[in-house]
């Protein structure tokens, strides 16, 4: 794509963080937003923001976890629009918990949203997108789809399918011979609500409200930075996008270190637990 000047985007998740921001800037650009999320506040302040560019924009409380309601949200965009462009499949959520306590309303619950939703938005979207006749697909993993991590085996689970998913869109899209770009995003710590809006599985000396906290602490790339970041990869036509300094190195980490990065986040675990009284993984 050459241009976002007068293409319609639609955005899950958009009422926070990197949705909300990658839409404020679509619009800057002359970009068209149908926008969704579950929380219509947040929703309603970014469709208000973005309509200060003079661009069409249309909001819709859509749970990405049911296929029926992606998939009418997919056909009222048409109907609103003419047309849709782009999808962007940001909507996500997060879980501390080990594997060992773990609940599975829990995991279904992120599964639902995580992988799911991605899952959904893709294939609701994708006839619309050809129809159009260019466009891209932008699917969120995360640096936890590249790397596991202690309490961290849902969301993993989530991250790790939305890449494996996303590429092989990819690659049949080019099969195919469609211009439909594909993108698979891996945002490293980004300053969002995403870890204080976490459900956590009280885990002593390894996962409880405090560590979560801190951990968010940690996250130093702007969900501003991010949408810069994603636009670029659609103008780009990038198969795969790392976002901040974090996920570059994490990257690295994973590629130099494939299978010895785990003990260093095992030792990491064991000394927090230790430090805060607790027993740790065995």
């Amino acid at each position: 794509m050459k241009t976002l000047k007068d293409k319609v985007a639609a955005i899950t998740g958009a009422g926070s963080g990197i949705g909300r921001a990658t839409a404020i800037l679509m619009a800057s650009k002359g970009c068209h937003l149908a926008l969704s999320d579950v929380n219509e506040a947040g929703l309603a302040e970014t469709a208000e923001k973005a309509r200060q560019h003079g661009v069409k924009v249309t909001t819709k409380k859509v749970d990405v976890a049911s296929r029926e309601q992606m998939y009418t949200w997919a056909e009222d965009v048409v109907r609103d629009h003419g047309l849709v462009n782009i999808i962007f499949n940001n909507a996500g959520v997060a879980l501390g918990a080990t594997v060992e306590d773990m609940q599975y309303d829990d995991f279904e619950w992120l599964m639902g949203i995580n992988f799911w939703g991605v899952v959904y938005g893709t294939k609701a979207f994708l006839p619309h997108i050809k129809t159009a006749g260019e466009g891209a697909i932008v699917n969120v993993s995360s640096v936890f789809g590249l790397i596991a991590v202690p309490t961290q085996s849902a969301y993993n689970a989530a991250k790790f399918a939305v890449k494996g998913f996303t590429e092989a869109l990819r690659e049949e899209m080019e099969i195919a011979g469609t211009n439909i770009g594909v993108t698979c995003v891996h945002p490293g710590g980004i300053k969002t609500n995403i870890a204080r809006n976490a459900r956590v599985t009280e885990t002593k000396g390894l996962v409880d409200e405090k560590s979560t906290r801190d951990f968010e602490k940690a996250f130093i790339t702007t969900p501003e930075k991010a949408a810069e970041a994603v636009v670029g990869a659609i103008m780009k036509n990038s198969r795969r996008l790392l976002i901040g300094p974090d996920a570059v190195a994490i990257d690295l980490m994973q590629r130099f270190l494939p299978t010895q990065y785990q003990r260093i986040l095992e030792v990491g675990a064991k000394q927090r637990a230790r430090k805060l009284g607790g027993v740790g993984v065995v």
